[in-house]
């Protein structure tokens, strides 16, 4: 069976064929254009190996950046290549374009067992206007489309919507499958008690996954900025911190729908504050609101404990932001102890699910990444697929028969 009614690249007979695969490798680079987070890469790995040994060709097309359009030296994709190569333990031709007769010779010439990287599909606009024509000289490369890069699913490019309209079959690859597979798992039938963790800066950034979440959820711990916001809308001061007035009203209509429902809502009873945001400034811990002249940037120990124990109740966590401005000790002791209660959870068996971006870099930053039972690479496209949105990337690929 296919992740959710799709099919996957274990259903391929690619042997002697050149599999196009689009792959999510927009990583970070430091100023000598060496790659200082390769999780993303590492993610694809199962799905590139699974083709090498099942004899295919493997095509790899990724963006990197916003070039806008045209070529700009230091978003090529060569950094990438060089470290799937050392990941791999073999070579990766990296091409200087993605389409064109040099591309296409080279992507003719390709025999089972080679992997080719084609530069940045941003260099060309018609990749973001999901042009036709673009779509069809991409296609032209292979035999089979892949698709591997959730990360960039709920994009309606021409790499990830356009190329499976003129290259079939198409399929999900195993980080693309493991991704719907775990993201809808709590969208369809949770274990239950089902926890959801909810932080990061902003309110409008998750009010129409909050909503979609709240029929299915049983508790809502929320912290971060965004808690602020709900803060405020129960009466309680926030001093200075990250407010969004004008959805305040918002959040005390989520709050509402939540009690109607039966969901419980958790909010931070203390606070981390201070003056402003620096390492080393003087901090100390405000209970229950926030005091004039002060900011909350992270939740208090009351708070942490509390989310620790309805955590440590859960079959199912799902954790979506940070608890704090979790980049800048001390304002990190907040999401380090939600993101332990959540590895312990997995040790005794509960389903966790961790959304990408900043949440995805927080478990790893705290140690625990590889402890959850599944860390999302898609920061916008897993909040779209929890809002009930369809994404592009996913609705392009074959039913599975």
């Amino acid at each position: 069976m296919g992740a959710l009614g799709k099919l996957t690249v274990r259903d391929l007979d690619v042997r002697g064929k050149r599999v196009f695969v689009r792959v999510d490798y927009n990583v970070p680079l430091d100023e000598a254009l060496h790659v200082t987070d390769d999780r993303r890469i590492r993610a694809t790995l199962p799905t590139i190996r699974l083709l090498l040994d099942r004899g295919a060709s493997v095509i790899l097309a990724s963006h990197f950046g916003r070039p806008k359009g045209k070529v700009v030296e230091d978003q090529r994709l060569a950094p990438a290549g060089r470290r799937l190569a050392e990941l791999l333990g073999r070579d990766v031709k990296i091409l200087k374009d993605c389409v064109g007769p040099d591309v296409e010779a080279a992507c003719r010439a390709a025999k089972p067992g080679d992997v080719l990287l084609l530069d940045n599909l941003r260099f060309h606009k018609e990749e973001e206007a999901n042009d036709a024509g673009f779509a069809k000289s991409l296609a032209s490369l292979a035999d089979v489309y892949v698709n591997d890069a959730f990360g960039a699913a709920h994009r309606a490019h021409a790499s990830v919507s356009g190329v499976p309209l003129f290259l079939q079959p198409a399929a999900a690859g195993l980080l693309m499958a493991a991704e719907i597979e775990h993201l809808g798992g709590v969208l369809a039938d949770p274990p239950r008690p089902f926890v959801l963790v909810f932080g990061g800066a902003k309110v409008s950034d998750k009010v129409p996954v909050l909503r979609n979440l709240l029929s299915r959820v049983d508790v809502a711990l929320v912290g971060g900025g965004m808690a602020y916001t709900f803060l405020a809308a129960k009466g309680v001061a926030v001093g200075s911190s990250r407010l969004e007035p004008d959805l305040v009203d918002t959040a005390r209509q989520i709050l509402a729908e939540a009690d109607a429902r039966g969901v419980r809502i958790l909010l931070p009873v203390d606070h981390v504050v201070a003056a402003k945001l620096e390492s080393g400034v003087p901090t100390a811990i405000s209970a229950p609101g926030v005091p004039d002249g002060s900011m909350g940037l992270d939740i208090g120990p009351a708070t942490a404990a509390a989310f620790a124990t309805e955590i440590a109740k859960a079959a199912t966590v799902l954790w979506n932001g940070p608890m704090g401005v979790f980049e800048i000790p001390p304002f990190d002791a907040g999401t380090r102890a939600v993101a332990d209660a959540i590895a312990s959870a997995t040790d005794r068996g509960a389903r966790t699910v961790v959304g990408g971006g900043d949440t995805a870099a927080a478990a790893e930053v705290a140690g625990v990444a590889n402890r959850m039972s599944h860390v999302s690479t898609g920061g916008g496209a897993a909040l779209e697929f929890l809002e009930g949105q369809v994404l592009p990337g996913v609705a392009a690929l074959s039913p599975s028969t």
